[in-house]
């Protein structure tokens, strides 16, 4: 671990803390809400900000009658539940258009599983079985589903957005109102069971204030997407179903804290905070920078979409470019000429800038039509990401090969790493293929405990490592992050989880490697101070979390930071470990 136990430093906390109806935080002992008479909800914490405002709740979901209607024969069944399907999918199609780069990529993804061959043939089977159309989607659906959450991880995620197609497509067939967002005509907070991708994406930021669910974990798509629309949200919420249509809340995004029927003082607090949240980030520009001038690099996520709306953000460059969208649903692998075309593309779009590329993140829990890996009971343990490579080799040297050829040229620095990577070894292995390709910087991913617990034997090995924060909670608590029945276990907030970010970051310092963080963890103002403390040198998230972050670094010296660490180190639980730093971090940043 590098050495966090620095003297103490003052960082005194003014009394007066503001807000913004959408952004800001509050905590109890500021504010009348613990006054006899309020009520208050806990959540997870999953999307920093806070909001006051009154409920608006998610339609319920289309249900199938009691009363079964006669089928009008196998063949008209089946064909109209296909046209639903394709309905729903054109649906997604025609929402994607004009979104932002991760919001797109979001919904074609849906649009390709409404119109997954698998679906259509387990709907058909229903409707050959007597099943009217809304029924055998139903049940098709369901099934689907339930080998979906058997399988874990990647495709565990996807059952969740395979409900939210099913019940679109029975909302089509029985003629009902389609499930969906509330208009109630003035800006509120949203509250759900838990809430789809596809009704995130087209969320009014100006009339969506906050979101509550009772379902859901802290590094799900939907949390995902709320954070890149700056959206405050507390998912995991048990008395969530209680909130009712009207009822006015304050909701902390922050602590994971509900006030119900905030008296006016509490919600004046949140109000008045957030605008000053956003006079503070106003003027948020440029490089990384601790208050003492270390450089920290603030890098993009990226994924799917258009390259150059991605490369016009303040950023200086990207930290991970995700590769899955090239590979994913289709019967044949992406040719060199293909990748090369995509990849140049981004390249040219981050002319002078670092790129860094992911190679592809696939295998047994993302499964591809074209690279069986076998059966496995535990997918997310088989062999996913660099392992892939042990079974399928060819695509990891065709795509080492695209990227190389797509960097001639660009004019932007492109490096590639690996996913997954489990020991100095393995690392090893990869960077000798990449230099083989002809491409002069290699690194990896730390995802696995075993890769961080031996980092000052990889590290030597490679050019830099980037933490994966989400995968890496997940294999150090033991939770599957997809399924968000654990959330409060894969808070990036848990100590034992930084012990290992620490460990890496101490390893890099003593190498002189770079360390960077690539996952949701980097785009918490807060906890970005804290993973600087602990030894990262480039910080990778959602373009909209870059100004806080930004800010937040220039309000603390290294040392500064490097003291907060020590803070959340010695904590002994996630919500411990946040509340120390925040009391003792810069006002300017505890108010963000």
């Amino acid at each position: 671990m590098p050495q966090t136990g620095h003297p103490d430093i003052p960082t005194p906390r003014d009394a007066a803390r503001e807000g913004t109806s959408a952004e800001g935080h509050e905590h109890a002992d500021a504010s009348g809400a613990d006054r006899a008479g309020a009520s208050r909800l806990e959540g997870i914490p999953a999307a920093p900000g806070a909001a006051v405002g009154p409920v608006a709740r998610m339609s319920a979901p289309p249900t199938l009658p009691n009363t079964r209607p006669s089928s009008a024969g196998a063949a008209t069944e089946a064909d109209r539940a296909r046209d639903a399907l394709e309905r729903v999918a054109a649906q997604f199609d025609a929402r994607a258009e004009g979104l932002g780069e991760e919001a797109a990529a979001v919904l074609g993804a849906l649009a390709l599983m409404a119109r997954d061959p698998e679906l259509a043939r387990r709907t058909a089977e229903r409707t050959e079985a007597g099943d009217p159309a809304a029924w055998a989607v139903h049940t098709a659906c369901g099934a689907y589903q339930e080998l979906l959450l058997a399988a874990g991880g990647y495709l565990a995620e996807r059952a969740a957005d395979l409900a939210d197609i099913r019940d679109r497509a029975v909302a089509h067939l029985l003629d009902l109102p389609m499930p969906g967002l509330p208009d109630p005509g003035r800006p509120h907070v949203l509250v759900a069971d838990d809430l789809a991708p596809a009704d995130t994406v087209q969320l009014d930021t100006d009339q969506v204030l906050a979101i509550v669910t009772r379902h859901g974990g802290p590094t799900s798509h939907t949390v995902i997407l709320a954070r890149s629309l700056g959206i405050p949200a507390v998912v995991g919420c048990e008395g969530a179903d209680g909130l009712t249509d009207g009822t006015p809340v304050a909701v902390d995004g922050d602590t994971g804290r509900i006030d119900v029927e905030p008296d006016e003082e509490r919600s004046a607090s949140v109000l008045v905070r957030a605008r000053r949240r956003r006079e503070l980030l106003a003027d948020s520009a440029g490089p990384g920078r601790t208050a003492d001038g270390a450089p920290v690099a603030l890098l993009l996520n990226v994924g799917e979409g258009d390259p150059d709306e991605a490369g016009a953000h303040d950023s200086e460059g990207v930290g991970l470019l995700r590769t899955e969208f090239l590979f994913l649903d289709r019967a044949e692998p992406p040719t060199v000429a293909e990748q090369t075309a995509a990849y140049a593309r981004l390249f040219r779009a981050f002319d002078g800038r670092t790129v860094t590329v992911r190679t592809l993140d696939a295998g047994s829990d993302k499964p591809l039509a074209f690279a069986g890996t076998g059966p496995e009971d535990n997918p997310a343990l088989g062999r996913r990401g660099f392992r892939t490579a042990r079974v399928h080799p060819e695509l990891l040297t065709d795509q080492l090969a695209a990227i190389r050829a797509a960097a001639d040229g660009s004019g932007a620095r492109v490096r590639v790493m690996a996913p997954m990577v489990s020991t100095p070894a393995e690392a090893a292995e990869f960077v000798a293929l990449a230099r083989e390709a002809g491409i002069t910087e290699a690194g990896v991913m730390i995802e696995v405990p075993g890769a961080a617990l031996l980092a000052d034997r990889l590290l030597p090995r490679v050019d830099f490592v980037s933490l994966g924060t989400n995968d890496l909670a997940q294999y150090t608590m033991a939770a599957d992050r997809t399924l968000g029945t654990l959330p409060d276990l894969l808070d990036p907030w848990q100590p034992a989880l930084l012990e290992l970010v620490g460990t890496v970051g101490g390893a890099g310092e003593r190498s002189g490697r770079a360390v960077g963080v690539c996952g949701e963890a980097a785009a918490d103002p807060l906890l970005a101070v804290v993973l600087v403390g602990l030894g990262a040198t480039s910080l990778s998230m959602a373009a909209p979390a870059l100004p806080a972050v930004r800010h937040a670094l220039a309000h603390h010296t290294k040392q500064e930071c490097r003291h907060l660490a020590g803070l959340a180190l010695a904590a002994a639980t996630a919500a411990e470990a946040r509340e120390a730093v925040r009391a003792a971090a810069s006002p300017d940043v505890a108010d963000l």
